[in-house]
């Protein structure tokens, strides 16, 4: 008679190395990363919305760029952007599956909004885009077993 292997239980059974379908300790921790992302991602674009409304002087006008734009304008586009993306990563940190599916929809916006800030802060944009594909990454990677139940 062979004995079968147990495995402990006070561990979740996706933390199990081997096993089946088991969530890599880098996509779970991902998952909170991104929380993070887009909270504080959220907070920055508020502080640069509001900054854009309150002097256009702040930020460098471009006059040959395609996607040129009324920075005034712009800034109340980051503020409300940068509202759900708060609201959005304070879900994601409570484990909320909405907050998943408008993470990444959110992290695909801000993505394109710092693509056309480009020209305007090109390194903070730079660092934005590159974040922004991380979250996407980790919030498309990572299945949990409630959400997979769904």
């Amino acid at each position: 008679m062979t004995q079968q292997p147990t495995t402990p239980q006070h561990l979740p059974p996706d933390a199990h190395a081997g096993a089946k379908g088991a969530t890599s300790p880098w996509v779970a921790g991902g998952t909170v990363f991104a929380g993070v992302v887009l909270l504080v991602d959220g907070l920055l674009n508020i502080l640069k919305g509001i900054s854009a409304i309150a002097s256009d002087d702040i930020y460098a006008h471009i006059n040959n760029y395609v996607y040129r734009f009324n920075l005034t304008g712009w800034g109340w586009v980051l503020v409300i952007i940068g509202l759900i993306a708060v609201i959005t990563g304070l879900g994601l940190l409570t484990d909320a599956l909405w907050a998943r599916v408008l993470g990444v929809f959110m992290a695909a916006l801000s993505l394109v909004a710092n693509f056309l800030w480009l020209p305007h802060l090109p390194l903070w944009a730079i660092i934005s885009i590159a974040l922004d594909t991380w979250v996407i990454w980790a919030l498309t990677a990572h299945r949990s077993p409630r959400s997979a139940a769904l």
